[in-house]
């Protein structure tokens, strides 16, 4: 299941996140934002906690729609320690959108494996 967020909840969930957040700008209405959907929630299952996935439904919260300044739905944006990192939008298809999510899970998952490692690798260090 991914996330609801909203313009009272995106500051915490995704800005102040401590994990890189893959935020989906989507609505009801969008047929193609349904049709993403199962691939989104594969890319999730498979990131595990590396990378976070929440939705933004665009209609609902038009500041954020403005703020990032949406063309298109659906839009995936990746943020990671409040900046915006990478941003997909006018997607011919799942073909398209499935490589991307799989560069995106190679990056980061990459990242969160080095972080862990030099983390766990310190706190030895401390300890001997």
């Amino acid at each position: 299941m991914v996330l609801s967020v909203s313009e009272r909840t995106f500051t915490q969930e995704v800005l102040e996140s401590p994990v890189p957040v893959l935020v989906n700008f989507e609505a009801p209405w969008c047929g193609l934002c349904r049709i993403i959907h199962p691939l989104l929630l594969q890319f999730q299952a498979q990131c595990g906690e590396q990378i976070k996935l929440v939705g933004v439904n665009a209609d609902e919260n038009f500041k954020l729609a403005n703020t990032y300044r949406l063309k298109s739905l659906p839009t995936l944006i990746l943020v990671e320690n409040g900046t915006v990192r990478q941003r997909l939008e006018g997607f011919r298809g799942r073909e398209d959108l499935r490589m991307a999510l799989e560069e995106i899970q190679l990056t980061y998952g990459n990242r969160s494996k080095a972080y862990t490692t030099s983390k766990t690798a310190d706190l030895e260090c401390r300890s001997a």
